[in-house]
């Protein structure tokens, strides 16, 4: 078991390695995402402020308590275009190119290649701006250091739940090869997180908790740092999120028993 761990490891560094040095070569690209990033939390900042105004909360959340919230979902965002974007938008171009083949030959596990092939630093301004805010807001909130890694499971789990929900999306390009405008929906669902869930109405704060589980990636983390999560909402976090997993695993090797690989 220790050695698959390290054999794996020593995959990701290679992996990881070689694709920071590409993308390293593009270092203006770093600039312009710091500024896109930096524009998208300006807007991010400004939609809040606007509910906030005139004296109005969302209900048991303060302003500076909403920002946290606001802070998880940048961090989200940006867990999404270093990690998942660049590697799981790929697999229906590897199902459309015949390429999915030479993949699943290797002597790795395919999801693990298909989910940790590459890595993009473009998304790191978005993870560190989200970082920014969480822990301005938990200044002015008087959070200690202990706060903070209260929250570090939920987020971790709430990773877990974003990757599992993308990659069973990604795996159903080998029935239908045109899934791009799926996944997009799927971030589209995702925006919704950046606001208490409390901020929309009972039918879609039930959507947004058991069907597009959006409050168990920012809201739920913003909780545990405020300490306002109970035992049982952490819980059913670690339960959701490995319960995707298993099924994100279980469904791609469902998959893979209708995939007509090119060379047949």
């Amino acid at each position: 078991m220790l050695s698959n761990l390290r054999h794996y490891a020593r995959i990701l560094q290679r992996f990881w390695g070689a694709a920071i040095a590409v993308e390293l070569e593009y270092r203006v690209n770093f600039a312009i995402a710091t500024l896109s990033s930096l524009l998208g939390m300006s807007g991010s900042l400004f939609g809040l402020f606007l509910f906030y105004q005139q004296d109005y909360t969302f209900e048991g959340w303060s302003w500076d308590e909403a920002l946290i919230v606001l802070g998880m979902f940048t961090l989200f965002q940006g867990f999404s275009a270093t990690l998942l974007a660049p590697n799981l938008n790929k697999i229906v171009t590897h199902v459309q190119n015949g390429t999915l083949d030479f993949i699943l030959i290797k002597p790795v596990s395919a999801q693990f290649w298909l989910s940790l092939n590459t890595i993009s630093p473009w998304g790191l301004p978005d993870a560190l701006f989200g970082m920014i805010i969480i822990g301005y807001a938990g200044q002015r909130l008087g959070l200690a250091p202990l706060d903070y890694l209260r929250g570090l499971p939920a987020i971790a789990f709430g990773f877990l739940s974003l990757y599992s929900l993308w990659f069973i999306l990604g795996a159903t390009s080998i029935w239908f090869v045109k899934i791009y405008n799926v996944t997009e929906v799927l971030r589209g669902l995702i925006e919704s997180g950046r606001f208490p869930i409390v901020a929309y109405p009972t039918a879609y704060r039930f959507f947004f908790t058991f069907i597009i589980p959006v409050a168990f990636l920012t809201t739920v983390p913003a909780q545990m740092i405020l300490n306002r999560a109970t035992s049982w909402w952490v819980l059913g976090s670690a339960l959701l999120s490995m319960g995707l997993f298993w099924a994100s695993h279980r469904f791609w090797r469902f998959a893979l028993r209708f995939y007509t690989s090119a060379s047949s």
